[in-house]
Parts: C-alpha cells; structure tokens; sequence
C-alpha cells in the first residue's frame, strides 16, 4: 500500500498534474480523495459487440474524471459525489464475482485517477484465479507514465479519442493539450496490447478499440479523429464511431450540444472512414441517442 500511499500523496497521475495531497483529503482536478469509489458494478449490455456479447461486460464505473467535458453523459458520478467508499481486497473481490456471474471482462470505466489501487486489485484478483479478460475504458486523456501502472494487467484498451482540434479540446474540455495526450497515450496502450485478437466466438481477447463520439455540428473534425487513427495505425486498432451523442439539459444553451447529430452528419462520417479504407471498426445504427442508455448508478453490485 506504500506505492499507492506515494502516488496519492502528491498526485501527478493525469496530465492536468494537479499535485492535490488526496491522502490528507484533498481534491484534485477529478474531484475525489484517496478513497477508492464505485458507484456501479454490474453485467453490461451496451458496448461494442465484441466486449458485450450475449452475456454482459463486466463493468465497474468508478466516480470522478480527470477530463470533465461539458457533455459528460455520466454527470451524474463523473463529479466525485456518488459512489460507495471501499477497500482494494474489496474490488478484487468484485472482479471475481463478475466473473463468476458469466461476464466475458472485467470492464474499467473511468479508473484513470485509481490506477495504483485498480492495478494493486488487479495484480490480487489475478492471483485468486481471474481469467477473463480486462477492458480499460478511458477518456483517452492519459499520462503514458501512468499507464505504465497497469502494464501486464491490462489485456484491451477502450479509450476515446473525442477531437483533433485544440481550440474544441479546450473549448468542451478545458484541456487544450487533449490531442497531443491522447495521441501519446494511445501509442502506449497499442505498445502494450499489440493487434487485436478474438475468440472463436468473436469477443475481443486483447488489442485496442478506439472509440469517437461524433458532436453535433463537428463532422469536420471527427473526419480529422479518423484519418489520424487510421493514417496512424491501419488495421491493427478498431475504431468504433458513435451516433449517440445525447444532449444534457445543462448544454441548452448551446447551439450546437443542445440537439442530436443528425443522419446526415453521421453517414457523412462513415462514408469518409469507408473511403479511407477503413475495415476494422464498429457503427451505430437507429436511434442511439436516448437517456437509457446511461445506466443508474445506484450502487448495484458494490
């Protein structure tokens, strides 16, 4: 517990390299202490095909965010106010259930700001006979020096990669530096997983997908996302593009955030990542962009 002692400490995990003392209660820039939070630990059917299949993801949704977009669709923990306090032996425990409840992962959702505990889980649930594989699922807003942490425990990353355009990054997430971070930190994700790999029933084993929410009114830049991702990797990364962007009531005042992305928008999209060549990647079809798809987090399984 040392380690994780040092890192909360003087906590520089994220990049907005905050240094808050979160063992003396302090709050950083993603709005917790040192207490590890979860707010929900439960079978999860809305991923991608390949991490939910028939029987659920595992998913663990932990509350704060380093990043804090104005869009946020999970606002109601990525503030830090939700969520039960409990131990590192508590969430191995958890990750041990969820296996035995049939998930085919362990899913992390927003763990950036426990790394040290989540891999210290981690590293013990293993021990104990944990074998499906762990999905990291991120904003894409990483220190690569952080995920360095979970190197070995981590056998898929599912990271966003939300813009292109620093003026946007700064502008919806107050974090101008997002490109270039996301940019370096998703080498380090694909340094550590490699190509994707995938079972005979078609779940994904190992490898990375890269995940991009199309925002209203931003075509321009989500093309930019696309041709970087698959200029940069080819086919050795997924790339999952959403249509599900869903306006919260506290962006009605913008023009742009307070509606839906239109058909139009979203084909315009996916016609340009098929013509780029694209072949590894997951879209969106119907109407995605409802509330219901934002899970209650309540709790359950923690």
């Amino acid at each position: 517990m040392d380690k994780i002692a040092a890192a909360m400490r003087e906590c520089r995990l994220c990049p907005r390299n905050c240094g808050a003392d979160r063992i003396a209660g302090q709050r950083g820039y993603c709005r917790v202490g040192a207490q590890l939070l979860v707010a929900r630990a439960a079978l999860h059917m809305w991923e991608e095909p390949c991490i939910s299949g028939q029987e659920g993801s595992g998913t663990v949704f932990f509350p704060g965010c380093s990043l804090g977009c104005k869009f946020c669709q999970n606002r109601e923990i990525s503030g830090g106010k939700r969520g039960k306090e409990i131990s590192v032996e508590r969430l191995a425990d958890i990750f041990l259930r969820l296996q035995e409840k049939g998930a085919n992962n362990i899913n992390l959702v927003t763990a950036g700001h426990y790394l040290p505990q989540t891999a210290a889980a981690l590293g013990s649930a293993k021990t104990k006979g944990l074998e499906i594989p762990v999905v990291y699922n991120s904003s894409g807003y990483e220190k690569r020096e952080s995920l360095k942490w979970l190197e070995g425990l981590i056998d898929v990353y599912l990271p966003d990669f939300k813009y292109m355009d620093c003026e946007l990054s700064k502008q919806y997430s107050n974090a101008e530096d997002y490109p270039d971070t996301a940019k370096t930190a998703l080498k380090e994700m694909v340094r550590q997983t490699g190509s994707a790999e995938f079972d005979e029933r078609g779940l994904i084993k190992r490898g990375v997908i890269v995940r991009h929410l199309l925002l209203p009114g931003h075509v321009s830049d989500s093309k930019r996302v696309v041709e970087y991702l698959y200029n940069t990797y080819g086919n050795q990364i997924y790339i999952s593009l959403m249509n599900q962007y869903t306006p919260m009531p506290v962006m009605g005042q913008d023009p742009l955030l307070s509606r839906k992305v239109t058909a139009r928008e979203y084909g315009r999209l996916v016609d340009y990542a098929l013509n780029l060549g694209l072949e590894n990647g997951f879209l969106q079809e119907g109407e995605t962009a409802k509330e219901s798809f934002i899970p209650a987090f309540n709790g359950e399984g923690v």
